[in-house]
């Protein structure tokens, strides 16, 4: 489907209207099911997130002392981005031998069914030592969910529509985690500002998580009537799908590999500062009400619903390395003037902090789709895809709230943890000298 001249066919000839609107209806479909299971699943995650540095450290781990708790609940953070490697190799293998379609209906499942059996798990209090084992096996099944679900989300919608537009198209999986962040943030804000701490902590933390059910339902509705991508299709036609996909990509296209997961560290680490970091320095150290981080969050994944289609469409037009490096550069200035603006503990300042910082995240992540599946062809796109951005998430996000905390904890100071944000980000900027686009410079 070519979108530069919707009125007229391959061979000239004018359409009708009507089928130019079921072209346009088709790629509204598949921009719905893109980010349906990615707002779901980001949902999810978010919501584990904010739990880990609220709640997670007295209900799972009572026995330490407050941050040496959240420490531990972050571990447990850790575990969903060490699963998602995992579930990246079998969906990787699965989205290039059976579709990207038949991915996505069955990671949705996995990580529905995995957060409503969160949001019914027994504490310490009750099953001792058996509740944080079962918390991180449901984590580590919903790991393995959103590593399988980004490249078959991202592919979904990046090769449907023109191969100009493909930052923007690509920009609709990412817009999923903005959404789901933000259903996510309001829903905990809404939670704690409804209901006295101690209420939430006993018993109020469990209700978004058994909601999550209603976006399960949506989304397996929407991704159901969506039709497999032209480019596998075509695959099929040819009898040209690969059963190897997965040894292919580490014997023939390891630099792709390196380069396509190099980019996403940065933006990974970045993240973690801004959207749960940020809740428990304000929440803990400074001793704020929860609800003034978590508007912080809210904000920013408000502003990012349109900033990430928006950077997404400018990478079409002024190349992916621009957009991705001013997000690097102000990503860096993020990461040290956070926490100027959050030790003045100003309602005002600490928002802005964190919208400012989330901003500087969707330019990276507004374009990392595009960027990621364009270092590799066809075939294996979405082994390659899976691969880059489940072993990048490891390397950083998995470990970086703990890497953080611990940065904080031992040196008492804000700074090693902006330096190690802005290491990170370096790391994305040179792999970024070695990415090809197709969306040039």
């Amino acid at each position: 489907m070519d979108y530069t001249n919707p009125c007229e066919s391959a061979t000239g000839t004018r359409i009708t209207n009507s089928k130019v609107m079921q072209g346009r209806t088709s790629m509204v479909k598949v921009a719905a099911a893109s980010m349906a299971g990615a707002t779901l699943e980001w949902y999810d995650f978010t919501l584990y997130n904010a739990m880990a540095a609220l709640v997670f450290n007295r209900l799972f781990f009572p026995s330490f002392d407050p941050m040496v708790g959240t420490i531990l609940a972050f571990s447990t953070y850790a575990i969903g981005y060490i699963s998602r490697p995992i579930g990246g190799v079998i969906f990787g293998w699965a989205g290039d031998e059976f579709g990207r379609k038949t991915v996505l209906l069955i990671t949705l499942l996995l990580m529905g069914i995995s957060s409503l059996a969160i949001g019914v798990l027994p504490t310490y209090d009750s099953i001792g030592v058996a509740a944080p084992m079962f918390l991180v096996s449901l984590r580590f099944l919903q790991g393995m969910a959103l590593g399988g679900d980004w490249a078959a989300a991202v592919l979904l919608s990046s090769e449907h529509g023109s191969a100009k537009r493909r930052g923007f198209n690509g920009s609709f999986a990412q817009i999923g985690p903005a959404a789901g962040t933000l259903l996510a943030t309001t829903t905990l804000w809404i939670a704690t500002s409804a209901m006295p701490s101690a209420d939430f902590v006993r018993w109020g933390w469990r209700i978004p998580f058994v909601l999550s059910v209603c976006l399960v339902a949506a989304g397996l509705w929407v991704r159901r009537a969506i039709a497999e991508t032209p480019d596998f299709e075509k695959l099929e036609a040819k009898h040209a799908r690969s059963s190897t996909a997965i040894r292919d990509v580490f014997r023939l296209h390891m630099k792709s590999l390196m380069v396509a997961g190099g980019v996403r560290i940065g933006s990974d680490v970045l993240y973690a500062l801004m959207a749960t970091f940020s809740l428990t320095y304000v929440s803990q150290v400074l001793r704020l009400p929860k609800s003034v981080a978590l508007t912080g969050v809210l904000g920013g994944a408000a502003a990012q619903l349109l900033l990430i289609p928006a950077f997404g469409a400018l990478s079409d037009k002024v190349g992916r390395r621009r957009v991705y490096l001013l997000g690097i550069v102000a990503g860096a200035i993020a990461a040290f003037g956070a926490f100027e603006l959050f030790d003045t503990r100003e309602v005002g300042l600490i928002v802005g902090a964190v919208v400012f910082g989330l901003t500087a995240h969707a330019a990276m992540y507004g374009v990392q789709a595009a960027l990621v599946t364009e270092q590799f062809d066809a075939k294996v796109r979405f082994a390659g895809s899976s691969l880059a951005y489940t072993f990048a998430g490891v390397i950083g996000g998995g470990f970086a709230l703990l890497i953080i905390t611990w940065l904080f904890k031992h040196y008492n100071s804000s700074l090693p943890v902006s330096i190690y944000v802005c290491v990170a980000l370096s790391i994305s900027a040179a792999a970024l000298m070695f990415a090809q686009s197709a969306g040039g410079k």
